[in-house]
This record gives C-alpha cells, sequence and structure tokens, in this order.
C-alpha cells in the first residue's frame, strides 16, 4: 500500500493531487486539500494546540492524528477534547528508543521526534504501508528548515535553533529507516544531496517544485 506524506518544508509543494494513495499530512498541508483527499492530519505540538483553541488555525475539516503531547493537552483540557472529539481518528504516542539522542535527557525523545517523523512512523506502524513517499522533508537535504506553519504560528529559526533541530533530527531517519527496512521509501527533492547515509530502500526522486518554476 502507497502512502504519501507532505512534511511542512517548502518543497511539500512538489506533491500533486490525484497522486495514487492514501495522503497524510503534517499540521496544515500546503496546499489546499479537501477532507476526502486526506486521511488525517498529525500533530505533536502544543503550539498546534493552541492555536486550535485561539483560533489561529482551522483543521475542522480534516481527521486528526495525535501525538503525546497534544494527548496531554487534551487531558488537561477536557473542554477542549469534548469540542474536538469527533475530529480525532486516534491518538499515536509511540515515540523510539532511539529518538532519545546521546546526552539528552528522557522528556527530550517526544522534543526531537518532529511532526513528520511521527507522521511516516504512524504510516509505517499502523497503516502497514509498503511504501512512503515523502514529500516537504526539506531538512533532510538543506539547512532550510522554514516549515508551512510559520505562516500562521511563530517558531524559532534562529541559526542555532536551526542547527540544534537539524542536528536532533537527522540522526533520526537513519535508525527508523533500519527498522523499517521492508519498506520502500521515496523522497522528493530538488537535488539528491542528501544530509545522511542513504539505505538500500530509501530512494530519491529529483525534481522541479512548481511554485519556484512558476514564479
Amino acid at each position: 500500500m502507497r502512502v504519501n506524506v507532505l512534511g511542512n518544508g517548502p518543497n511539500a509543494t512538489m506533491f500533486q493531487r490525484g497522486t495514487p494513495g492514501l495522503t497524510v499530512v503534517c499540521n496544515m498541508p500546503p496546499i489546499d486539500l479537501p477532507k476526502e483527499e486526506v486521511y488525517g492530519s498529525c500533530m505533536v505540538d502544543f503550539k498546534m494546540m493552541r492555536a486550535l483553541e485561539d483560533g489561529t488555525v482551522d483543521l475542522g475539516r480534516y481527521d486528526w492524528i495525535l501525538g503525546t503531547r497534544p494527548r496531554r493537552w487534551m487531558e488537561k483540557n477536557p473542554s477542549f477534547y469534548m469540542k474536538y472529539a469527533q475530529n480525532i481518528k486516534g491518538f499515536h504516542t509511540h515515540i523510539p528508543a532511539y529518538a532519545q539522542l546521546p546526552g539528552d535527557k528522557p522528556s527530550m525523545a517526544a522534543t526531537n521526534y518532529s511532526c513528520g517523523h511521527m507522521a511516516v512512523d504512524y504510516a509505517c506502524r499502523v497503516m502497514k504501508a509498503t511504501e512512503v513517499h515523502m514529500y516537504g522533508f526539506d531538512a533532510m537535504f538543506d539547512m532550510d528548515l522554514t516549515s508551512h506553519t510559520d505562516n500562521f504560528i511563530t517558531s524559532d529559526r534562529s541559526p542555532l535553533n536551526t542547527h540544534r533541530l537539524a542536528s536532533n533530527w537527522r540522526p533520526i531517519w537513519g535508525r527508523f529507516f533500519k527498522e523499517f527496512d521492508k519498506t520502500q521509501f521515496f523522497l522528493y527533492h530538488t537535488h539528491d544531496k542528501s544530509k545522511f547515509i542513504k539505505a538500500d530502500n530509501v530512494t530519491i526522486i529529483v525534481g522541479e517544485n512548481p511554485n519556484e518554476v512558476n514564479t
């Protein structure tokens, strides 16, 4: 089974509507997709819950797949949970041991495991995908960690924090691809110079971002 995962990086717009397979998005998709074309929206951050609560973000049209911190948010805010219970497809709180990087406190594992990690994990572990096609995972290739969510939620994109996040996120992918060695992964980007050692079950597909071509 093919699952498409749309990350939040600029090249997520390489995904084209009508692409075969089920589609999972991270937070707010970078292109306008109707509910029937989205299997679920994955969320892992408290800040997304706050944005939903104060109306900064409206994801009411989608089903939600929620990680560890959103689950805690729901437990502490029962009225919020009751309001959006019909949107919740499920909670996916699995965080692999290798997300706790050397020298980290155990509590940091959830921070290291990004929304992109969780969405791909859900596709493999829960949906049992045999092929995962990944769009907008720019941090694997470049030091550009800007996100579509930056358009409506403030994030720290300072050089120091960008380097910290990239250093935390990238090592996890190698372990992840090894864990799911029977699954084929296809990464879509504008070049093939990845910042990790490519596993045998990973294929990089180089193409053009239509948003850049048309500007």
